[in-house]
């Protein structure tokens, strides 16, 4: 299993429009072969950083749904709602192995 770390940083003013984004991505990425573990927004600390993790059986899995994702309409309306509102300013995505009792 291979979890996906994304670290965004988010235009504070625009926090309604960053949320809205992420309620997009939970059932995309859950629908597209993913487990999604749900969004962070900033709450206490610095206002501009929100985090994403999500988990697929392989990296294999992941690159299947890259593939996917790059021709569902919805994923790309959710993309696109993103330019449209410039709430993301940049994104940070790493990829880390769980370790479980």
């Amino acid at each position: 299993m291979i979890t996906c770390y994304l670290k965004y940083v988010i235009d504070p003013y625009k926090l309604k429009e960053f949320e809205h984004y992420a309620k997009l991505w939970i059932p995309l990425v859950d629908r597209l072969g993913g487990k999604h573990h749900g969004y962070f927004m900033p709450h206490e600390g610095a206002n501009n950083i929100a985090l994403a993790l999500f988990s697929f059986p392989s990296l294999a899995a992941y690159e299947a749904y890259r593939e996917k994702m790059a021709a569902d309409p919805d994923c790309q309306a959710a993309f696109g709602y993103a330019e449209e509102t410039r709430c993301i300013v940049s994104y940070e995505r790493s990829f880390m192995r769980p370790v479980f009792e």
